[in-house]
Parts: C-alpha cells; sequence; structure tokens
C-alpha cells in the first residue's frame, strides 16, 4: 500500500488499495466471527453445559455455574490485552491477529473435547474453566487488534462503514452459533443433545480456525503501523517500544472514554445476545426453540441495518449516533421488557427488536471510534486494556450479575434497569468524547482512496 509524501505541503497522505482494505475487512470479521460464535454457542446452550459439567441438584446452582465460567473468561481478558496489545504495537497488527486466531481456535476446539462431569467428576469443570482461560486470554488481544486493522486500512470518510463489518461479523458469527444450537435442539432428543450433540458445535472452531488463520496470513501491515515503522528507522537512535505506563498512565483521558463506551456497549450487547434468551426459558418459561428463534430474527435484523448505520456515522458523526442509542436505552429499557414479558410471539419481537435497533448504534459506531480515541504508537495496546477491563468488569459478568439479582429480588425488570445505568454512563463519554469521524487517525497521516483526493489535499495544503 503506497504512501504518497505531500508535494507542495511535504504532507503524508496514504492512498488506500480497494482490494487490500476489502481484503482487511474480510479477515478481521471473521476472526470476530468465530469469538462470537463461540459466545452464541456457549450462552444458548448454557442450560445444557450446566447439566454436563456440575454436579445435579439446583437448577439454578448449574445455570450460575455455567455463567461463572463464561464470566471467568472475561477475568483474564484485560491480561490478554496488556500482552498482544503492546506487541501489536511493537512488532505488528496482522502478526498478533494471528496469533490470537490460533489460540481462539485452540481454546473452543478443546472444550468439545471435554468429558463430563459424570465421566471424571471435579476435573470437568476445572477443565472447562482452563479452556475459557485459554480463550478470554487470546480473545484480550482481538477486538482491539481487528478494530484497529481496520481503522488504519480504511479511508478516513469511510472508516465507519468499513468498521461496521466487523460487527457484521460478530452478528454472523452469533447467528452461525445460535442457528445450529436451535437446529441441534430442535432435532435431537434431550438425551442425546446432553450426551454428545453438545459438542458439534465447539468441534467446528477447528476448521474455522484454519480459514480464519489463513486469510490473516495473506494480509499486509496496516499503512499507519508500516508509516510508523519507517519513521522509527529513520530515526534509528528512538526506540519503537512504547512503555506500559505510557500506554495506559499517558493517555488516562482517552482510557476512561474507552471503558465508558465499551461499557454501554457491552452490557447491551450481552444482554440481549447472551443472556435474553436464558432469560426468556428460565424466568419466564418460554419455549426454548420459540425464544431463540426471536432472537436470531433480531439478530437478521441488526444485520440488515448495521451497513446502513456504518454510513449514517460517515455522513452524520459517532457522536449523534451513539448518543442516539444511550437516550433510547434510558428511555425505551423499561417499555421494552414489559412488552417481553407479555410472553406473545408478537410482543416479545417487538421488545427484543426494538433493543436490537438501539443496540445497532452501537454496534455500528464503537469499531471505528475507539480507534480514534488513541495515537498509532499506542493505538493497538491502549484500546485492547482499555476494551478489555471495561468487558471483564461490566460486560462479560453481565448474565451472571442479573441472574443473581432477580434471584435476590425476584424483580423480573432488573435487566431494563442495569440497561439504563449503562446508558448514562455511555452518555457521560459521549458528552466528553471529540468527533472523529471523516478524520485522520490521531497520529496518522489523512488516508483517502485516490491519487486525485491526495493531489487536492496537498493543493490545499
Amino acid at each position: 500500500m503506497p504512501l504518497t509524501k505531500g508535494e507542495a505541503a511535504d504532507t503524508p497522505v496514504t492512498v488506500t488499495d480497494p482490494a487490500m482494505v476489502k481484503r482487511a475487512v474480510k479477515a478481521a470479521a471473521l476472526g470476530n466471527a468465530m469469538e462470537w460464535f463461540d459466545f452464541g454457542v456457549y450462552s444458548y446452550i448454557a442450560v445444557t453445559l450446566g447439566k454436563v459439567f456440575f454436579p445435579g441438584g439446583n437448577p439454578t446452582a448449574q445455570l450460575l455455574s455455567t455463567f461463572g465460567a463464561f464470566a471467568a473468561a472475561f477475568l483474564v481478558r484485560p491480561v490478554g490485552g496488556m500482552v498482544f496489545g503492546p506487541l501489536g504495537d511493537r512488532i505488528g497488527r496482522q502478526k498478533v491477529l494471528a496469533l490470537t486466531m490460533i489460540l481462539m481456535a485452540t481454546g473452543t476446539f478443546a472444550i468439545g473435547l471435554i468429558p463430563s462431569f459424570a465421566s471424571i467428576g471435579l476435573w470437568a469443570p476445572a477443565l472447562l474453566f482452563v479452556a475459557r482461560l485459554v480463550q478470554g486470554f487470546s480473545t484480550g488481544g482481538e477486538y482491539g487488534g481487528a478494530s484497529t486493522f481496520i481503522a488504519e486500512y480504511a479511508p478516513d470518510k469511510k472508516r465507519g462503514f468499513m468498521g461496521s463489518w466487523l460487527e457484521f461479523g460478530t452478528l454472523a458469527g452469533y447467528i452461525g452459533g445460535a442457528g445450529l444450537v436451535t437446529l441441534l435442539t430442535a432435532l435431537l432428543s434431550s438425551d442425546d443433545l446432553l450426551s454428545w450433540g453438545w459438542r458439534l458445535p465447539f468441534l467446528i472452531a477447528g476448521p474455522m480456525g484454519l480459514i480464519g488463520l489463513y486469510l490473516r496470513l495473506r494480509l499486509e501491515e496496516t499503512p499507519a503501523f508500516a508509516a510508523l515503522e519507517k519513521e522509527s528507522s529513520a530515526k534509528q537512535k528512538e526506540q519503537k517500544k512504547v512503555s506500559l505506563k505510557e500506554t495506559v498512565v499517558g493517555q488516562w483521558r482517552a482510557m476512561l472514554l474507552c471503558v465508558g463506551l465499551v461499557l454501554v456497549f457491552n452490557v447491551t450487547d450481552y444482554m440481549l445476545l447472551s443472556y435474553m434468551p436464558t432469560y426468556l426459558t428460565e424466568q419466564l418459561k418460554y419455549d426454548a426453540t420459540h425464544g431463540l428463534l426471536v432472537i436470531l430474527g433480531v439478530m437478521a435484523l441488526m444485520m440488515c441495518v448495521q451497513p446502513f448505520a456504518g454510513r449514517l456515522n460517515d455522513r452524520f458523526g459517532h457522536r449523534p449516533v451513539i448518543a442516539a442509542g444511550c437516550v433510547g436505552f434510558l428511555v425505551l429499557s423499561v417499555p421494552a421488557l414489559l412488552l417481553i414479558r407479555q410472553g406473545s410471539l408478537l410482543a416479545i419481537g417487538l421488545g427484543t427488536g426494538a433493543l436490537g435497533l438501539l443496540l445497532v448504534c452501537f454496534t455500528s459506531s464503537m469499531p471505528s471510534t475507539l480507534p480514534a480515541l488513541f495515537p498509532t504508537k499506542v493505538r493497538y495496546g491502549s484500546l485492547s486494556i482499555g476494551f478489555n477491563i471495561s468487558v471483564s468488569i461490566f460486560g462479560g459478568t453481565t448474565p451472571l450479575v442479573v441472574t443473581a439479582l432477580i434471584g435476590a429480588t425476584g424483580n423480573l425488570l432488573m435487566p431494563a434497569y442495569y440497561m439504563m445505568a449503562a446508558a448514562v454512563v455511555g452518555g457521560v463519554a459521549v458528552f466528553f468524547m471529540t468527533e472523529s469521524a471523516r478524520r485522520p487517525l490521531p497520529g496518522s497521516p489523512p488516508s483517502v482512496e485516490s491519487e486525485a483526493e491526495a493531489r487536492a489535499l496537498r493543493a490545499a495544503g
């Protein structure tokens, strides 16, 4: 990918290669799809996993144990972010993304091979926790790297649209994982699903990982990182390695904004896509298969809207789109959940559909908004650490916390109150953030689609 130097003003301008941009988006989105394929499978088959891996007796205790293992992966995500993020700033985004793909596929595939509690006793949940920790560690470097990769490849005026495909991959992975669970639930008897059927979705991760690894190994390094590497080499004495203190403390303001934005994004995301199927089944006693199909329909709707919402980010800016989502969740969470509690298919569809469309305000914005908070030399590291700290504390714990809150209070509106609180935090972050749509990334030159645009920028000085 050529780096064009300004002739008159001597200003660097990156001229993107459309074919390379598309390849970068596909490779990054596929990795995200694989990550969320696992989350979709794990969340949608949580009741079965509780019976397989934990002692029998109290179904609520089994479900809490399963979600506890789900949350455990998020506890090590900040560690993964602290390892893979700075590493990506030092040796390159492409190499680290290939490594995280291998580890993710290995962890997911391993879950499908673990014997049940009935076979090996307490070793079963112990091995499940180990596999989840491997997944969480690798995922710590995945989202920050994938969003950075797309943001640094995309032209400035299309960064929102290109970034929206990362979460399109998320939804595709969720639909793939949840759809497979739904199919298995419908086709297999309860005994077959419990004895061997639950393993199939996890074993698919092996081939998926090999495909993703192949695509990522074919990519070149991003133009922004290549330019930074060239600049560091030219200075010779200056070391490109950045300290962890500079990555975190040196970016404290951007880090706080990142945590706040990711909080509202992930609490609402996990609430709707991960927890809602369990809420429908366990709390509202709704038919499991129909409940899964409703959420699948919502995700399909979100996929259809996602690219268009990405274009809205490029046209109107990230701040208005994210703010609209925060206001929507603050005002509509309780009405939507009350609709869902009516229990009819139409009411559940309308309630979850409304929440899904509000969630698109975040899924279409965050992949391009978050990388723009940080300069190039610390972008991968700072974003990975900030993102994973927020996800670990607030996002991944959402199913566990809400299940516990409902159990303690008996109030079935707890999911709505939790989303409203997250919307307030997100709104504060939006108020303090700077608009970054259609502008160069901090620490990077302007990125355009053609030489004509580059000449126009050079002429403008």
